[in-house]
């Protein structure tokens, strides 16, 4: 589920003002929001490890999944995609049996089949992140939206779909890499008065505080 859906902003533990998502009594996602949502990563090892994450979160809430992370990260090798790539059917087989993740056949096998279709990619670009971001143009975009302004999928992420679709990708649908992109820091959608919301700049370049 992308951590985007009526952006509005609240304000919580410590005073800061925050996307809405990210208020209430679970500190995960409070400190998953302010020390990682929506910073730019170029590291192909986190691309792996969100990209996975997204895609089991498929029909499960983000908290779900959060919670799960450090197991995530025991059982997929810690996301080290040329490790990944070699589990074999009796590793699989294994997974299912782990409570500490999501117990799902086909979403265990394409993390597999994705870790090889991301080996490939990296051969071919000479990383996962130089793909990536060569489909923003090399800079996060930066939205600052206001309630009921960001959609479910946008062209960037359809194109970014089809593409790993392509390339032998599952669990890439549009409206999942729409949130894999905001958790990487590709799209910035921290939400106009989150104390993480970037300044405007002005036409001469000058900073501005966002609007409150």
């Amino acid at each position: 589920m992308a951590r985007k859906s009526n952006p509005r902003i609240t304000s919580g533990r410590g005073e800061k003002r925050r996307c809405h998502w990210a208020e209430g009594p679970d500190r995960d996602l409070t400190r998953y929001h302010d020390e990682e949502w929506g910073r730019p990563s170029h590291s192909d090892r986190h691309l792996f490890e969100m990209l996975t994450l997204e895609g089991a979160q498929a029909g499960l809430s983000w908290s779900t999944i959060l919670h799960k992370r450090s197991g995530y990260r025991l059982a997929f090798a810690n996301f080290d995609p040329l490790k990944v790539e070699r589990f074999d059917a009796r590793r699989r087989t294994a997974l299912l049996r782990n409570d500490r993740i999501v117990r799902n056949r086909l979403k265990i096998a394409s993390t597999v089949s994705n870790a090889r279709a991301f080996r490939a990619i990296q051969r071919e670009f000479g990383s996962f992140a130089r793909y990536l971001w060569s489909f923003a143009g090399g800079r996060p975009i930066v939205n600052r939206p206001r309630p009921g302004r960001i959609p479910a999928r946008t062209p960037l992420s359809d194109a970014l779909s089809k593409d790993l679709r392509k390339r032998g990708f599952r669990f890439v649908g549009s409206t999942i890499l729409y949130a894999f992109l905001q958790a990487v820091g590709v799209v910035n959608d921290h939400a106009v008065g989150c104390f993480l919301c970037p300044p405007l700049r002005s036409r001469q370049g000058a900073r501005r505080q966002p609007a409150k």
